[in-house]
């Protein structure tokens, strides 16, 4: 069976449905959603119950769409205020890193594939383009994966993970795209190298601050009535800030995340609910770009590079990843050894290689084929043992601490413009053993009780309503008001 305009809503559907059911399942034994996305594509496809899709061309529109919205969102959700102290270390490690990563794992495939024992030989530019395509930490699993696992960490490392992994991709995508120029015209020089990763830094960078300035002012100025229309507007500047930056020679990557960053950061209309949606959006791009690309993948195909595939994922989750974050890191003497092992064994491969590993099938590269199996078994190698460990392994390095609680258990959020603060409270024994009243308790200046939930019932505070043990109270107060004692 293939896709037609027929069918396409009815297989998308049962498609989507079957991944969202088995990211539920994943979720209690502390699998990946994502990589069960992948599972799920790899099922449907042509090895399993016959869906075909052969297109790499297609895949990559997919993957180019989905990653701008995901790095976009990504970019929303990182505040100033935390990326501030760990700027420095995580945007070496998201050039520098990406850079020794792919140095170190290429030379190996190089080493590694010139073996007599491996059934697979690729040249030295080959194994670095190969390389390359793999060499950056995936944006979508790091960012799934500690948000979906609820984790926080000690010494600033949930937000240094997640600029590296947000800004590294233009880095790896550059290199993939000057390794393709390299092999498929052989008249680069160094100079010629350089100057493309400059352009591409400084274009992608400066068009991401600008163009993010210009979507903040239209979002405030357009004063659009329909307030479900801000979303759809603000998802028009992402595809225009990526295509746009592409256009003039830059990285719609880097620019898209730093766009996203500026908008996250600064005031907008309906920005909570525009967030909410936007993350809606980021997940639906994540499941539709997981799929095609299982879909995409031939499974017998990877039983003839298993072996070769299998020793590069060793090497880069043992000894690639770690050399080089040991190494960026070197001159922060303030990021102790155990943060370092932790930043190294988060080094999450996922829909960003795969789709990296694209370019070399539609540029007709020799090998390509090869390389993109080799990636893609790599990352569900990675996704394997990486990603299914990663709370044990911040809990073995005595990093994982309790997430600290956002909103309230009342599903409630006031717009932005009201300078209050709501928050609920359990009501206790000993809250009850000095009044069991509202009028009785001892309440904050300013601070009032909106609502009452008893169980599953809802109750209008007044200040003879007697109060039981459990109670939640949901609270109004002004900012920097006292908590209910």
């Amino acid at each position: 069976m293939v896709f037609s305009g027929e069918n396409i809503l009815l297989i998308g559907s049962i498609l989507l449905f079957f991944s969202i059911v088995a990211s539920k399942t994943g979720y209690r034994f502390g699998v990946p959603a994502l990589l069960l996305f992948l599972f799920v594509g790899m099922l449907f496809g042509s090895d399993g119950l016959g869906l075909q899709f052969n297109n790499a061309s297609e895949a990559q529109f997919i993957g180019m769409v989905s990653l701008s919205v995901i790095l976009f969102s990504g970019g929303m959700d990182t505040k100033y205020s935390e990326i501030k102290p760990v700027i420095a270390p995580g945007i070496v490690l998201s050039t520098l890193g990406v850079f020794l990563t792919a140095l170190f794992t290429g030379v190996f495939i190089w080493f590694i594939t010139g073996m007599e024992f491996t059934n697979i030989h690729l040249p030295f530019l080959t194994s670095l383009l190969l390389a390359a395509t793999m060499s950056s930490t995936d944006s979508a699993s790091v960012f799934a994966i500690l948000r979906s696992q609820k984790m926080n960490l000690k010494h600033n490392l949930r937000p240094m993970l997640e600029l590296e992994s947000g800004s590294n991709d233009p880095m790896a995508y550059m290199m993939t795209i000057v390794m393709i120029q390299v092999i498929g015209s052989a008249g680069m020089g160094i100079g010629q190298i350089a100057l493309s990763f400059l352009i591409q830094f400084a274009v992608g960078a400066g068009a991401g601050y600008l163009l993010g300035k210009l979507a903040i002012f239209m979002l405030n100025k357009l004063n659009i009535d329909n307030q479900s229309l801000y979303p759809i507007l603000l998802l028009a500047f992402v595809f225009f800030i990526f295509s746009f930056t592409d256009r003039i020679n830059g990285n719609g990557y880097l620019a898209v995340y730093i766009a996203g960053m500026m908008v996250g950061n600064n005031k907008i209309p309906y920005r909570k609910d525009t967030a909410t949606i936007m993350d809606g959006l980021s997940w639906l791009c994540q499941i539709i770009m997981f799929l095609s690309l299982g879909l995409l993948v031939n499974p017998h195909e990877l039983l003839d590079i298993a072996l070769v595939a299998s020793l590069i994922g060793i090497f880069m989750i043992i000894i690639g990843r770690p050399l080089s974050v040991f190494l960026c890191l070197l001159p922060f003497k303030n990021i102790n050894l155990n943060s370092k092992l932790f930043v190294s064994w988060v080094g999450l491969r996922g829909a960003v290689p795969i789709i990296f590993a694209t370019y070399p099938v539609v540029a007709n590269i020799e090998g390509a084929n090869i390389i993109f199996n080799i990636v893609f078994f790599i990352t569900i190698l990675s996704l394997i043992i990486q990603g299914t460990t990663i709370p044990f392994v911040a809990r073995l390095l005595n990093l994982s601490i309790p997430l600290e609680k956002t909103g309230n258990d009342f599903g409630i959020e006031l717009p932005e413009e009201i300078n209050s603060n709501l928050r609920d409270v359990t009501v206790t024994l000993e809250m009850l053993e000095k009044a069991d009243t509202l009028k009785d308790m001892d309440l904050p200046i300013g601070t009032l009780v909106m609502i009452v939930k008893r169980e599953n019932e809802y109750l209008i505070p007044n200040g003879t309503l007697k109060l039981k043990e459990g109670d939640k109270l949901l609270l109004i107060s002004e900012k920097e008001k006292g908590i209910l004692r």
